[in-house]
């Protein structure tokens, strides 16, 4: 799991550590020294900590005046042990929404095992960006996390499968994916 690195190739466009407005800014970040594991594995430097024992994110891009953000993860999002969605929403979404964020793309390939809990942060998250046409997707989970998401009944909180699936997201740019998930997002809402 060390050798898995947050997605840089956006790096021109956006760097959280250099938004006034995230709550990493001014984050210092190391190359060599590995601080963070899951449970017994490393991981890469660059992810940053939500002071989870398993959930790591990567904010890596927003874009403020259209009101999005997408945030990539990696590890187990576990909210029956450590309740990583009251984290979640607590810690990043609740900031990026008092910053105008009402439509969040979570790109999810690297999350290995999700175990629920309840609904509750997942209906309030739902809630507060819904008030302002907002939503939230998940890109490229897979297949197996998305069933218990299902088993859960916590998927209806989330656009999620079909087209959202399978996205090749890395060959965009930030604005070009964006428009590309919103035109699926709508036919779905719409």
């Amino acid at each position: 799991m060390h050798d898995l690195e947050p997605y840089y190739g956006w790096r021109d466009f956006y760097i959280a550590s250099e938004d006034p407005k995230s709550i990493f800014f001014e984050r210092e970040y190391s190359e060599f020294e590995f601080t963070h594991q899951i449970y017994n594995h490393l991981i890469h430097p660059q992810w940053d900590s939500i002071e989870s024992q398993t959930l790591f994110i990567k904010i890596l891009f927003v874009e403020y005046d259209e009101g999005y953000a997408f945030i990539e993860l990696i590890g187990e999002w576990n909210d029956l042990l450590y309740n990583d969605i009251m984290i979640l929403k607590r810690e990043i979404a609740d900031s990026m929404i008092q910053e105008g964020v009402t439509k969040f793309i979570l790109i999810g390939e690297n999350i290995l095992n999700f175990h629920s809990s309840d609904d509750c942060y997942y209906e309030e998250w739902f809630e507060d960006v819904q008030a302002e046409n907002g939503w939230i997707a998940l890109i490229n989970f897979r297949d197996h996390v998305l069933e218990d998401m299902m088993s859960a009944n916590i998927d209806h909180y989330f656009l999620c499968g079909g087209n959202l699936q399978e996205v090749d997201w890395r060959t965009y740019r930030p604005e070009v994916l964006f428009q590309r998930i919103l035109s699926h997002v709508t036919r779905r809402i719409g």
